[in-house]
């Protein structure tokens, strides 16, 4: 009992020094999709800051495939000191390894953006709505996986609207962003930071956002709800998530660098001027959040039999 409890003296003196001397070599922030979503996007504008705030180099890599999944166990197996992190999304999590994971903070919890090549014949979700019904599956919509956010949003959508159209996956937003300017999809439910641009260019039209209210970013683009389907509502989210045997105390740090960085003018102007809000809280509210994002997406895939990769 005696060397049971030394030990365990010895290994809580051992996790709190480790701690106290975070971050003692380069951070590398993972991103579980190609460069070009909105995970990615993300991280990048944070990369600097954190770098100057660790005094510590900051890589951001890309490990792409199985919709996120691949990305995330790699983070999940890693040495838990906090140097190695996860930017993800909805779909990078699921009930089968939410507890891998130390939530750290989440940076930006946003209505996805309704975007549709120019050829798409509908202004509006109401228009949109009345051509699906009358062309079943004729209308085909992106997505950076099965079960991501950008999926799972469309499917609300259809079970909402009693509408069919083709889901076609991707390894992640940018390729399907990428398709979708190009015409090879009709729809998206994206991050406004990827799509918005081709928007302003005119190379994509943005027909609502998935949000119960308007988007102080974008104040002129209408609700899902107010334009032609009442309660549906939607939020793509994105967060930082450590592995889970990560000491409290060096998660309490990045969470507490990360809002000050998310909290950093010149860091906000550039996220809101894509679209993108700001969000930042504590690993508690993290949590939390998560769990009530899982509960709401679990209860739709489970009625539409979709399982996640």
């Amino acid at each position: 009992m005696r060397c049971s409890l030394a030990g365990a003296v010895l290994l809580l003196a051992s996790a709190t020094a480790f701690a106290q001397v975070f971050p003692s070599k380069p951070i590398r922030i993972v991103v579980p999709f190609p460069p070009g979503g909105g995970a990615d996007t993300l991280a990048r504008i944070m990369e600097p800051k954190l770098a100057s705030i660790w005094a510590q180099p900051v890589i951001v890599e890309n490990r792409p495939g199985a919709s996120g999944h691949i990305g995330a166990d790699f983070v999940a197996k890693s040495v838990p000191d906090g140097s190695t992190l996860l930017m993800s999304s909805t779909a990078s999590l699921t009930e089968k390894n939410v507890d891998q994971f130390a939530p750290v903070s989440l940076v930006s919890a946003s209505p996805y953006v309704v975007a549709a090549n120019p050829k798409v014949a509908a202004a509006n979700i109401r228009e949109l709505i009345a051509f699906a019904r009358a062309n079943p599956g004729k209308l085909s919509f992106g997505s950076s996986g099965t079960g991501a956010a950008s999926h799972l949003s469309a499917e609300l959508l259809k079970s909402m609207a009693g509408i069919d159209l083709l889901h076609v996956p991707y390894k992640g937003t940018g390729q399907a962003v990428t398709d979708l300017v190009a015409g090879h999809l009709d729809l998206m439910f994206a991050p406004a930071q990827t799509v918005m641009p081709y928007v302003r260019e005119g190379r994509l039209k943005a027909l609502a956002i998935t949000g119960s209210k308007r988007s102080e970013t974008l104040p002129d683009l209408p609700t899902v709800a107010e334009s032609g389907l009442p309660g549906y509502e939607a939020v793509g989210w994105f967060g930082l998530l450590a592995p889970a045997a990560t000491p409290k105390a060096t998660v309490a740090k990045l969470s507490a660098d990360a809002n000050r960085v998310l909290a950093m003018r010149d860091v906000r102007e550039k996220m809101l001027g894509l679209g993108a809000e700001p969000t930042g809280n504590t690993p508690e509210e993290f949590a939390s959040f998560i769990r009530d994002d899982q509960a709401k997406w679990s209860r739709l895939m489970k009625e539409a039999g979709i399982t996640p990769e």
